[in-house]
């Protein structure tokens, strides 16, 4: 099994990978096909008109975590990687104004957000909480061509088909042409392989994404990860104000990081202050994300703070921390990260925020006992420390938003990711439960899970907090 660390790490906008840029890449793909010549169509048929509805834990929690602003902007020709946050309100008023999208390499079609864009709560789509459906009309609306997506979390889209295919094949299979030397595809081959080879585990991640790039390409791609992730953590510590979507959720990341760099420079004694520093470094994140900008999925968007406020707990507390260790931790909480993805999942929609902030602690836990010196098999104890903590975790998004309890819940994620790395290396590997098992049983726990707590805002907090 490989999936690439760069399939794990997405650079994209917020404030959902699953809900944002899911969909927006599910439109370039419909785009594409739209483009070229291998669908049927009648003779002299020209496509005049786009619709597009949305279905499941999208039509739910769409408005609040941007989803029809992502498929507008995505049927303009925009993807995640190339969207720029601070252009968006204007394209998004002139497809509104003008009822037309014009995407590059295409005629202008007709494109009404107000009726052409479906949030359908009462038809879910079955192969996928995160369903989405488009189509092509011609000038007479006759309908030329409809495509069925699934946003399966962390960014990842397929098609109806390809859902198909994975239900019939086992999971989503990257390595297909993909041949490396070290495919694990558990946790127990992969401490197998780790045995045999006398490697670690970011060295045999590495040999893998070597296969199908040079060692320039990785470390440089490796580096742009971290400096995304390190330009998202300073603007989060920079801006102050409220962030969008109604619930009046003020940013606290600046007025915290102030007080903290107070303290320090009054030389305050702080018993908790690694723990305040990487609340704060979550948060930032988050916020960031939470108000649309810039983030890396690490797995998804709505987990995007825990990896990058632990790795900057790393620099900041370790001396001996360098770029080089930086590197190990991405490649290492990537190997891990791809086991979880390749087992259970990494979509709140499918199995709450379990999967979400729980893949998330585990894989920096995995990343900082490696760069802490730890062997393959204390490296995944603190994966499983971490996870079988979060285990049974709701996804209850109040109001939709990626605001509450989000923000905070990546908070208390990077402080145990931490405290499962620094319990693991203090022992010797082994432990009661392995991460496979409890893996699997994060994959049990979703499918056992109420609709009403993955991620639709119809249970828990998105209820409660309203209520009281």
């Amino acid at each position: 099994m490989f999936l690439s660390v760069f399939d794990l790490f997405k650079i994209g906008i917020g404030p959902s990978s699953s809900h944002t840029m899911g969909p927006m890449t599910a439109a370039a793909r419909f785009l594409e096909e739209l483009r070229g010549d291998d669908w049927p169509r009648p003779v002299g048929a020209k496509v005049d008109r786009l619709s597009v509805s949305l279905h499941g834990s999208l039509a739910f929690t769409g408005i609040g975590h941007g989803t029809d602003r992502a498929v507008i902007l995505g049927l303009t020709g925009q993807t995640p990687v190339t969207v720029d946050p601070d252009a968006s309100e204007s394209v998004l008023a002139a497809v509104h104004e003008s009822r037309r999208v014009a995407p590059p390499g295409h005629p202008s079609y007709r494109f009404d957000p107000k009726s052409d864009l479906v949030l359908d709560k009462k038809t879910p789509l079955p192969g996928h909480a995160n369903g989405m459906a488009f189509s092509a009309f011609d000038a007479d609306d006759r309908l030329l061509l409809r495509r069925i997506y699934y946003s399966i979390g962390g960014g990842f889209v397929v098609s109806d088909e390809e859902l198909q295919r994975m239900k019939a094949e086992g999971p989503l299979r990257q390595d297909v042409g993909k041949r490396v030397p070290y495919p694990f595809v558990n946790a127990r081959e992969m401490l197998a392989m780790a045995a045999r080879s006398g490697m670690s585990i970011a060295a045999m991640k590495r040999a893998n994404e070597e296969i199908h790039q040079s060692r320039e390409a990785l470390n440089e791609g490796l580096d742009g990860v971290w400096e995304a992730m390190r330009g998202c953590i300073e603007r989060g510590l920079s801006q102050e104000g409220i962030m969008p979507g109604g619930l009046k959720v003020k940013r606290r990341a600046r007025q915290l990081h102030d007080r903290l760099q107070d303290e320090w420079s009054r030389n305050r004694p702080n018993p908790l202050l690694a723990n305040d520093w990487l609340s704060i470094y979550a948060m930032a994140v988050n916020e960031e994300n939470a108000a649309g900008g810039r983030v890396v999925t690490a797995p998804t968007n709505g987990a995007a703070g825990v990896v990058p406020a632990v790795m900057r707990y790393w620099l900041h507390f370790h001396v001996e921390a360098d770029q080089d260790s930086i590197r190990d931790f991405l490649l290492t909480a990537a190997a891990v990260g791809g086991i979880i993805k390749h087992n259970a999942s990494i979509s709140g929609a499918e199995v709450g925020c379990q999967g979400e902030v729980g893949s998330a602690s585990a894989m920096a836990a995995a990343g900082l006992c490696a760069v802490m010196g730890g062997t393959p098999e204390q490296v995944e104890n603190a994966a499983e420390i971490a996870l079988e903590h979060h285990l049974g975790m709701t996804c209850d998004p109040v109001g939709g938003l990626v605001q509450v309890p989000c923000i905070e819940r990546n908070a208390l994620g990077a402080v145990k990711a931490v405290t499962a790395a620094s319990l693991a290396i203090k022992g010797d590997g082994t432990h009661f439960v392995p991460l496979d098992a409890a893996i699997e049983t994060m994959r049990q726990t979703g499918l056992d899970m109420n609709e009403r707590y993955k991620e639709t805002s119809l249970g828990g907090l998105a209820v409660n907090v309203v209520e009281c």
